[in-house]
C-alpha cells in the first residue's frame, strides 16, 4: 500500500526509503494494468497522477483539473470564465498525453464553488475559450455545485473520462 504525504513533501512506499521510494513507486506503475502519468506540460504533483490508461478496454480517466498552469500555479484568480477555460485546455492537454481527444470523452465531472444558474454565462464562456484550442464534443457532462474545492482561490474542477479505440 502506498502512503501519500501532503503536497510539498516527500512520497513514501512502506518499506522503501528516501530515493528507493520514487524507484519502487515508477516499478508499480510499469507492472500495474493503469499506466499512470503526468503529461509533460501539465503540474506534477507527488500525490497523484493527472491521468490514468486503463489497458484492454482503452479508457482514459483523466484526474480534476483546476486552473493550474505547468509549474502549479493557480491562474485566473478570481475569474471563472479564465478558470473553466484553463481546466478545460488542462484537460485537452491530460487526453493529448493519452492518445486521445474531446471527441473520446464519454463523460465530464465539473465541479463549481457556489454554484448558481447566473453563473452560467461565465462557464460557457470559459467552454467557448477552451473551443478554440480544442475540437470539443459535447459529451455527457455533470454539473456539481460544491462549497470548496481543496485550495482557496480554485472556482472549478473537470474530470473526464475517455475511451479510444
Amino acid at each position: 500500500m502506498l502512503a501519500f504525504a501532503p503536497r510539498g513533501l516527500p512520497l513514501l512506499v512502506p518499506g522503501c526509503s528516501g530515493s528507493d521510494s520514487a524507484e519502487a513507486l515508477h516499478s508499480l506503475e510499469v507492472t500495474m494494468p493503469v499506466q499512470l502519468i503526468n503529461p509533460e506540460k501539465l503540474f506534477k504533483p507527488e500525490v497523484y497522477r493527472q491521468v490514468a490508461i486503463g489497458t484492454g478496454a482503452r479508457q482514459v480517466h483523466v484526474a480534476g483539473q483546476v486552473a493550474y498552469d505547468a509549474q502549479g500555479q493557480l491562474v485566473s484568480l478570481g475569474d471563472l470564465t479564465g478558470q473553466v477555460a484553463q481546466a478545460y485546455r488542462n484537460v485537452g492537454t491530460a487526453l493529448a498525453a493519452a492518445g486521445a481527444t474531446f471527441k473520446d470523452v464519454v463523460r465530464l465531472t465539473v465541479f463549481m464553488v457556489d454554484w448558481k444558474l447566473e453563473k452560467m454565462p461565465a462557464f460557457l464562456a470559459g467552454v467557448e475559450q477552451a473551443a478554440q484550442d480544442f475540437d470539443l464534443a459535447p459529451a455527457p457532462v455533470s454539473l456539481i455545485g460544491v462549497a470548496a474545492l481543496y485550495e482557496p482561490g480554485i472556482l472549478v474542477e473537470v474530470e473526464a473520462t475517455a475511451v479510444v479505440a
